[in-house]
Formats: C-alpha cells, structure tokens, sequence
C-alpha cells in the first residue's frame, strides 16, 4: 500500500507546477494553470489523491499536489500559509485556532466525509468482542494478557498511529479517555507507534498477540475487525457503511478540510465537487459519504 501511495504522490507530483498558494485559497478562476497544495491527514491521503485525480482530468487548468504527513502537520501548513488545504481526521484544537488567529487567519472547516475507526488484531486471536471501557483499559495498559478478555493466554501488544496522526488524537480523546474531556489517560508507555497504515497491517499479519486500529477504508483482508459495543449492555457491532450512518459503531468521526478562511476561485470550485460530485468516489475508498 505504501509503494502505491508513493508512485500516485510521484505523479500528481510531476503533474503540478510550482505556484505558491494564495492566502485561503484566493485565486482566479482564469488564466495560466494553478498549484492547488493540499496536505495532511494520512488517513485521507488515498481519497485525496482520487479526488485530485478525478478533478485534474476534467479540470485540466488545476494542478492539485496532494502529501500526508499527519493532521498535525497539515494543519500547521495552513496556519503558516504554505498549503490552501489541510486535510484532518480530527477538528482544529483550541491552540492551533488561537495560533491561526495569530497569523491574521480565520480557519474555515469542511466535513468531506466520514470514517470508522476499526479496531483489528491477527485472524487467529478468537476475542469476540471488546467495549469501549475494555479498550481504554487495553491501550492504558490495566488489561495486560488476551485472557482477560476472552481470549487465549499471551501478552496484549498494543499498536498505534504515531501522535501527529488525527487517528492518534481522535483514539486518545474518545476511546482511552472515553469522550470525557478532564481526563489525563494517555497511552501505555509499552505501545508501539506506527509510522504508517501499513506498519500496523504488517505487525498484525505477524504478530497473534497484536492490537491496533486504523481507519475503517485501511483495513486489509488479513486482519480481523473486532466488534465493539459502546458499554456493556449494548451489542457489539463491526465497522460499516451501514453502522456508521446508523449510529450504532462507537468510533466514528467526520474527516475534514480546512482553509485560511473562505476560499474563492479555484479552490472554492475544487471544494464545491468535492462536496457534491467527489462523494462518488468517498464509498470506492472505503469511506462513508456525506449523502
């Protein structure tokens, strides 16, 4: 998946033309070809480059090159006007707001899609099931061995996105903490930050003992999706399209564009379709569409 990512970012690349983007996305809809720079979530990097693509072929005035790198960092770009759209997986934190408004900007929020966060251990490990109380107390580290749980007798190993992902936040504020916003649970000293989707579909595949969570259109054919139910009278329920929209798969979450204020031009065109006729391809990716 990584090499992939990779060759689509080498020709998006190679597509764009050296442009330094206008301050919120302020640029004309006329005239000679223009960069759209858009960075960000890791999660939303595969629908991004789709989009971008999708665009570019009907749109050949546009130029959009598209990088990861984190929701941390694409949000820091924005701020400090290098990009005309941060991608995120999770919402703007009260600093990085007060830091934008430092810079003279107003962020200006987009929910593009939406997304499951799907918790997958190794195919062989025979838990049934998990709440959201089971998990904190997992990724805290109270809940050490699978027997605790359900399952057979081995050590937890515990894997996460590293702490510049959306992902990362997202997990911390509303699994390990339970949505309750004065807690200070962080993750266990002993948990494995990952790099990348793929580092964590790799530790699973090798590793029986192995927990992670990624975003529901990441997860691959070798990993088991666990069920998850919000206490212990609910049911347990796998990440879908169907539960998402429902509401009954605890973790879910909008994803996000962000913009150095309103955008007009050619990036407030480019987030018109992404809005309306770029919903076509949130579902091909393994995401949840707005509509």
């Amino acid at each position: 998946m990584l090499l992939s990512i990779v060759c689509v970012l080498a020709v998006v690349a190679c597509r764009s033309e050296s442009s330094a983007p206008g301050e919120g996305g302020h640029t004309g809809s006329s005239g000679p070809a223009h960069t759209i720079e858009n960075k960000g979530s890791d999660t939303l990097v595969n629908l991004a480059l789709a989009w971008a693509e999708n665009y570019m072929h009907a749109h050949r005035e546009v130029r959009i090159s598209v990088t990861g790198g984190g929701s941390g960092t694409g949000i820091a770009a924005m701020i400090n006007g290098t990009v005309n759209v941060a991608n995120a997986s999770r919402d703007m934190k009260g600093e990085e707001i007060a830091a934008a408004k430092g810079n003279g900007i107003t962020p200006v929020e987009f929910v593009v899609a939406r997304d499951a966060i799907a918790v997958v251990v190794n195919p062989s490990n025979p838990v049934k099931g998990l709440t959201l109380e089971q998990l904190s107390a997992i990724y805290t580290g109270k809940i050490s061995n699978w027997r605790e749980v359900g399952g057979a007798d081995g050590p937890i190993v515990l894997l996460s996105r590293e702490s510049n992902s959306g992902t990362y936040v997202y997990f911390l504020e509303n699994v390990i903490r339970l949505g309750n916003s004065k807690s200070d649970l962080l993750f266990s000293p002993d948990t494995l930050l990952m790099p990348s989707s793929e580092g964590i579909s790799v530790e699973i595949r090798q590793n029986p003992n192995a927990i992670g969570y990624d975003g529901l259109g990441y997860v691959t054919h070798d990993q088991k999706m666990v069920p998850v139910a919000r206490d212990t009278a609910g049911p347990h329920v796998l990440p879908s399209v169907d539960t998402v929209n429902d509401g009954t798969y605890p973790i879910s979450r909008p994803l996000y564009m962000y913009t150095a204020g309103q955008p007009n031009g050619q990036v407030k065109d480019y987030l018109d379709w992404v809005l309306k006729d770029g919903q076509a391809l949130v579902l091909k990716l393994g995401f949840v569409p707005l509509h």
